[in-house]
Formats: C-alpha cells, sequence, structure tokens
C-alpha cells in the first residue's frame, strides 16, 4: 500500500516531541501499520520559519539518501506548512518534494496571532523569555517564540506562493471548522476571539478557512466540529479518533493513487 516516494508528517507551532506531547498522536503508527513509509519530522516547536526550514530540509535529503530516492510528500500541520514552504521556495528544496499537503496552515497568517501581537512588547519579551526556556529544556535547539508570532500574525507570500505552485509540485490544503467553544476545552476561548475579530468566519480555533486555502483546496478534513489541536490528534476525544484515523490513511492512499 506504500505511496512511491516516502512521507514525513510535519507538525506546528508548541509542539515538541516528547513524553506528553507526541505530535500526530498515532498517526505515525496507524500508517506504518498500513504498510505506507512515513516518518515525522523533529523540527523545532518554536523556532523561526528559517530555522525550521533549514532543519526540515536536512530531514528530508537524509530519507532521501536513505530510501534511495529524489522526493518526498510533505503532509504539514499548521505552521509546519509554512516551514515547508519557505523551504521548498528559499532553500532549492522543488526538487525534492513531490506534493505538498497543508493542513490548517495559516497561508495568508493568523488572526490570534495578530491580536496576540498586539500586547505591550515588554510583556510579549517576558512571556517570550521563559516559553523559549522551557521549550529549550524540552530539546528545542534555537526557540524564537516572539519572531515565530510576529511571522504568523503577517505570513502571505503571494510572489512565493505563484512561484511555488508553478514548479510542478502537487500542492493541496484542507481546513478544519470548531463549531462550538464547548467541543475543544483550550482552544474555546481562542475561536470566540477570531470569531469576534473575523465576523463569525469558520475557523479550528486559531487558523480561518480562508487562510488556510492554498494550491488545490480540498475543503475542511472531516465534516463536523473539528479543532485545530484535533487534526494533528492531540487530545482529540476518543469519538473524534477513528475518523481522523481514516483521513490520514485516505489522504496517503490518494497520494499513492496520484503516483505519488
Amino acid at each position: 500500500m506504500n505511496t512511491h516516494y516516502p512521507i514525513i508528517l510535519v507538525h506546528g507551532l508548541a509542539v515538541r516531541d516528547c513524553i506528553f506531547m507526541k505530535p500526530f498522536g498515532q498517526i505515525e503508527r496507524i500508517l506504518k501499520i498500513e504498510g505506507f513509509n512515513v516518518s515525522r519530522s523533529k523540527i523545532d516547536a518554536f523556532a523561526t520559519i528559517e530555522h525550521n526550514a533549514e532543519s526540515l530540509k536536512e530531514e528530508i535529503l537524509k530519507i532521501c539518501e536513505e530510501h534511495g530516492v529524489d522526493k518526498v510528500n510533505v503532509i504539514a500541520h499548521s505552521k509546519g506548512g509554512l516551514d515547508a514552504r519557505y523551504m521548498i521556495e528559499k532553500l532549492d528544496m522543488a526538487d525534492h518534494v513531490a506534493s505538498l499537503t497543508t493542513l490548517c496552515t495559516p497561508h495568508k497568517g493568523s488572526v490570534f496571532a495578530r491580536g496576540f501581537i498586539k500586547l505591550p512588547r515588554w510583556m510579549l519579551k517576558f512571556m517570550s523569555f521563559f516559553v523559549n526556556l522551557w521549550y529549550r529544556i524540552l530539546g528545542d535547539k534555537r526557540p524564537n517564540s516572539f519572531r515565530s508570532l510576529e511571522q504568523l500574525s503577517s505570513f502571505n507570500p503571494v510572489e512565493e506562493e505563484t512561484i511555488l505552485l508553478g514548479s510542478g509540485i502537487y500542492c493541496q490544503s484542507y481546513s478544519a471548522t470548531l463549531e462550538r467553544s464547548r467541543d475543544d476545552f483550550v482552544l474555546g476561548i481562542p475561536l470566540a476571539f477570531c470569531h469576534y475579530f473575523e465576523k463569525g468566519e469558520p475557523c479550528d480555533g486559531l487558523v480561518t478557512n480562508e487562510s488556510a486555502k492554498f494550491g488545490e483546496y480540498k475543503g475542511n478534513m472531516l465534516e463536523g466540529s473539528i479543532s485545530h489541536s484535533d487534526v494533528f490528534d492531540f487530545m482529540a476525544k476518543k469519538k473524534k479518533k477513528d475518523r481522523i484515523y481514516a483521513f490520514y490513511s485516505s489522504l496517503c492512499e490518494d497520494l499513492k493513487t496520484r503516483g505519488f
């Protein structure tokens, strides 16, 4: 059931591969059981787009060497999609990526980040210091939470998007919609914030559906109320997990059918 090229799963902001925070939960294990050649990126949780793009480039080139291939399929969640885009567009990696699938990636910026960045600079720097310290303990090499937040608040590389979509790489995107604040305890407040400033625009709690559109937009990955964190199987409720796993399986199966 394997795809022609290996698959790499790329996580987003604030996610670190550690005991209590496994990016993509059981998704990698389930895909491997189904026969897919899949691995999980180890990029930093709070590094800048530029730094993570360099790290992702190294990981992909290593995968290509280990498996004797020249390309991979990238499936990226949230900021991971921006890291992957920068890698392809700025680091000469277009020839090493067969497909790029982004899930709830803020291609047009995050309204929540734009609101947060308006807090007093001294307060943001103060919080950033402790966030960086904690994530350095967890394993981040170059955490920079303040700069990461700035980048998420304004990311909108129209010129680069044209270059990427004309590179021959198959690009597709998905969004998700958190319908009610009570459906996700953590993202309920950010959802209300996004609805207020975006006048009710459908949102997963952090990223609007409009901002998630890139390449061939496929709409919501699942029907019903799905949050930004549900998408990569972090604290997803049990009744959602099977549907989430089925989505990733069908996504990889589709890449295989397309010859990727």
